[in-house]
C-alpha cells in the first residue's frame, strides 16, 4: 500500500504554489507510507540549460567544491544549489552527458536522482512532511509534478528505492502495486542497453517506459504498450517535461481518483489528497478505468 499524487496546472498563476499543493497533497497520504517519500517538481525549463539532481549519502564531502571540479573538467560554467542530501547541478543542456560522467567519476558515492531540462527530484526515507520540509518543497514553484509516499513490500527502505524513479531525460515514474514479471522484463531491457540501480520492480516500469518513448513512442502509445507487456496490479502516475500521465492494470484494484478544473488536473490514490485544492468543489472528479490511458500535456 502506497499513496500517489500528481498535479498539473492549466493556470499559470497557481505555479508559484505547486510545490505547496503537492507537498500537501502528500501529506494527507502519509498513512499509506511510512517509509520513505519523493516528490518531481518541473519547472519551466530555460533556454539551453539542463539540470542534474544528485543525492549524497555524505553531502557535505561530496558537494564541496564539486561545481568546480565539474566547471574544470567539462569546460562550462555549472550552477549548483544544495538541499540537505541534493544538490542541483544547472548546466548548458549539450553537456548534460559529460556531467553525469563526472559525477560518476568525481564522486563515486553520489546518485543520479534526475536529468532533463525540467525535472527536479527529491526523495528519501521518512515521512512525506520531514521530507517536504527538509527539501523546502513547499517554496518551490513550476508547471506540474507528482509525488510518493511509500510502503516498502518488494524490496528494502533505502534512499534508492524511494519513489519516484527516473530512468530516461525528464521521465519519472511513481507506482502503487507490485508487478509479477519485472525481472523477466529487467532481462529483457538489459539485453536492449538500459541499466538499474536497484532490484526495485517500479524502477523496472520506468526503465520499460524510457525505452519505449526513446524507440518513439509517444507518452500515451508506451503507456498502451504497458498494459501488454507488464503482468501485475499497479496504478502508474508518469511525468514528462510536459505533463503527465495515469495508467491502471486491467483488474484496477489500487486505488485512484482523478479531479479536473479549468485550473488544474489532480490525482490522488484517495480523493482526501485531493480535499483542500481551490476550487475542488465544482470539479469534474471521477475513478480512472481499468486499462485506460489518461494523460495531459501543456
Amino acid at each position: 500500500m502506497c499513496g500517489i499524487v500528481g498535479l498539473f496546472l492549466k493556470d499559470k498563476s497557481l505555479e508559484p504554489q505547486l510545490g505547496a499543493m503537492l507537498s500537501e497533497m502528500l501529506v494527507l497520504l502519509t498513512d499509506r507510507g511510512p517509509d520513505s517519500a519523493g516528490i518531481a517538481i518541473y519547472g519551466s525549463p530555460e533556454k539551453n540549460q539542463g539540470k542534474i539532481t544528485i543525492q549524497s549519502p555524505s553531502p557535505e564531502r561530496d558537494f564541496a567544491g564539486l561545481d568546480q571540479e565539474i566547471s574544470k573538467k567539462i569546460g562550462a560554467a555549472v550552477k549548483m544549489a544544495v538541499k540537505s542530501t541534493h544538490a542541483v547541478l544547472e548546466v548548458p543542456v549539450e553537456k548534460l552527458d559529460a556531467v553525469r560522467g563526472a559525477v560518476a567519476e568525481l564522486r563515486p558515492n553520489a546518485r543520479v536522482m534526475g536529468v532533463g531540462e525540467a525535472i527536479e527530484i527529491y526523495k528519501e526515507v521518512g515521512l512525506p512532511e520531514k521530507v517536504a520540509e527538509r527539501f523546502e518543497v513547499s517554496k518551490m514553484s513550476g508547471t506540474h509534478g507528482i509525488g510518493h509516499t511509500r510502503m516498502a513490500t518488494e524490496s528494502a527502505v533505502t534512499t534508492m528505492g524511494a519513489h519516484p524513479f527516473s530512468t530516461g531525460p525528464d521521465q519519472c515514474l511513481v507506482h502503487n502495486g507490485s508487478l509479477s514479471n519485472h525481472n523477466n522484463v529487467r532481462r529483457e531491457l538489459r539485453r536492449e542497453g538500459m541499466t538499474f540501480e536497484t532490484e526495485n520492480d517500479t524502477e523496472v516500469a520506468a526503465a520499460y517506459l524510457s525505452h519505449k518513448i526513446a524507440g518513439g513512442m509517444a507518452l500515451g502509445e508506451a503507456l498502451e504498450s504497458s498494459l501488454n507487456d507488464l503482468d501485475g496490479f499497479f496504478t502508474f502516475v508518469v511525468g514528462t517535461k510536459n505533463g503527465f500521465g495515469v495508467v491502471r492494470d486491467p483488474i484496477a484494484c489500487k486505488p485512484a481518483v482523478l479531479a479536473e478544473t479549468d485550473q488544474y488536473v489532480a490525482f490522488g490514490s484517495e480523493y482526501r489528497a485531493l480535499a483542500n485544492l481551490p476550487g475542488i468543489e465544482q470539479a469534474k472528479v471521477w475513478e480512472p478505468e481499468p486499462s485506460t490511458v489518461y494523460f495531459w500535456e501543456h
